[in-house]
């Protein structure tokens, strides 16, 4: 596989900026690419469209938690290849189990990420998000998927049709099979000649129970969707509850903050001017134990000078 060029590497790095800084940096790329003389790359640039807040978030896990991003698709992956070789086994549970928490575990970091960025309607979000979640892994690593990390809007799930026409990734028994019998037929006709009904009936017997087993395993698939999804939203939805419980508490907390910020600025206010008064009243006081002390050198002069005189007489 060769390696991205510049311009696909600049192009990631538009989708990786903070969502306010979007249009400016695209615009900035946009320009670059046609003063390098590159106008076709540099007018796709600038048609490209700025995320919604959500599909932002979901490209920041694709950037940032790729691990737990890349354990999501795996899961979906996993999880098709189970529903096609094992369409009403209880085994096929773990799949289901091992999306449902690489979804609980992103929508966890989203919420995070929601909060760091100080975005409202973080519930609604929150669901927005979880349901693009679950929409790439459904998708997981089929060739039409979306491209994670470069999404400008919310995913849809795949209809029902995608899902029980899905080509079940490795798993070629089903349509090997179809591809052999229908070799075979062509290969065959004095067959079909003299057995014109029989031989039709049976195919068509194993083509139904193959048809309605791959309609029974969609099904499944999308019922665990529905209720992997409805746990993913209600977790969601806590998770919003206790960020909405959270930011209540820290604005009051702010306001509790400012207010004690406040009384300390006047107590300190207070302190200084308690200080320049006790400096004043120290002054005050030196002052006047100077004038007590010279008013008694003073008194003792005068008594010398009396004895002095009533001795003279």
């Amino acid at each position: 596989m060769s390696e991205p060029s510049t311009s696909s590497n600049d192009v990631d790095a538009l989708f990786k900026v903070p969502l306010g800084e979007f249009t400016a940096a695209r615009n900035a790329l946009a320009a670059q690419l046609k003063k390098a003389g590159r106008q076709a790359e540099g007018d796709e640039v600038k048609a490209l469209a700025k995320p919604s807040v959500s599909a932002w978030v979901v490209n920041q896990l694709y950037w940032r938690h790729r691990e737990s991003f890349d354990r999501l698709i795996e899961a979906g992956d996993r999880l098709r290849r189970a529903q096609a070789s094992r369409p009403t086994s209880e085994a096929g549970r773990a799949p289901i189990v091992a999306r449902r928490e690489a979804v609980t575990a992103l929508a966890h970091l989203a919420a995070d990420m929601l909060r760091e960025g100080n975005h409202g309607a973080a519930r609604d979000l929150l669901r927005r998000v979880t349901s693009t979640l679950e929409a790439l892994s459904s998708y997981g690593s089929r060739p039409d998927a979306p491209i994670a990390g470069r999404l400008t809007d919310d995913v849809e799930l795949p209809g029902f049709e995608a899902v029980a026409t899905f080509p079940f990734g490795s798993d070629e028994r089903t349509t090997g099979e179809t591809r052999r019998r229908a070799h075979s037929s062509a290969a065959e006709p004095t067959v079909r000649t003299l057995h014109p009904t029989r031989p039709l009936a049976k195919t068509e017997r194993r083509d139904e129970k193959e048809r309605k087993g791959l309609v029974a395993a969609a099904k499944t698939a999308v019922r665990e969707a529905e209720r992997a999804l409805n746990v993913a939203r209600k977790q969601a939805e806590r998770a919003a509850a206790k960020l909405d419980t959270a930011a209540s508490h820290a604005k009051v907390s702010d306001g509790q903050r400012a207010q004690i910020e406040k009384q300390l600025v006047q107590a300190s206010k207070a302190a200084d001017a308690a200080h320049q008064r006790a400096n004043e009243a120290a002054a005050t006081a030196s002052e006047a134990t100077r004038i007590a002390e010279a008013a008694e050198q003073a008194l003792e002069q005068a008594r010398r000078h009396l004895g002095q005189v009533e001795g003279a007489d």
